[in-house]
């Protein structure tokens, strides 16, 4: 089966060794992400709420970019420095996803790219 890159000037570029998304047949892989912003490649400004919602809008972009959007997302990967942030990433999912909800992992980790509290990343399965 063939690969295709996805790639999108609407989330921020790789930062190391990988592709923003790779597509397989009916899969789409989306990289993680962190909040950054794309045009400036610097982290947000603000608070968990905004950098989650910042890390939404990464993957969205990069989904989009591949024919896809959130209602494809079978599953999401989300990694956090602090899991006290948990409930707000549950606040700020329900206004980017909504029944039925993606397969979904939340992982506490000591330390992320670039000092970032939040990583996200995600698969996309087309019908």
């Amino acid at each position: 089966m063939s690969r295709e890159i996805i790639r999108t000037d609407q989330a921020p570029q790789a930062i190391g060794t990988y592709s923003q998304g790779v597509k397989v047949g009916d899969t789409v892989y989306l990289s993680g992400q962190i909040p950054l912003v794309p045009e400036t490649m610097e982290m947000v400004d603000g608070d968990i709420e905004q950098q989650i919602r910042r890390v939404f809008d990464n993957l969205q972009a990069v989904a989009r970019a591949a024919g896809g959007s959130f209602a494809d997302v079978v599953k999401l990967n989300v990694f956090l420095t602090d899991l006290e942030h948990f409930p707000v990433v549950n606040q700020v999912m329900a206004d980017y996803f909504s029944e039925p909800y993606p397969a979904r992992a939340a992982i506490g980790v000591a330390e992320l790219p670039k000092g970032a509290a939040v990583e996200m990343d995600a698969i996309i399965q087309f019908e």
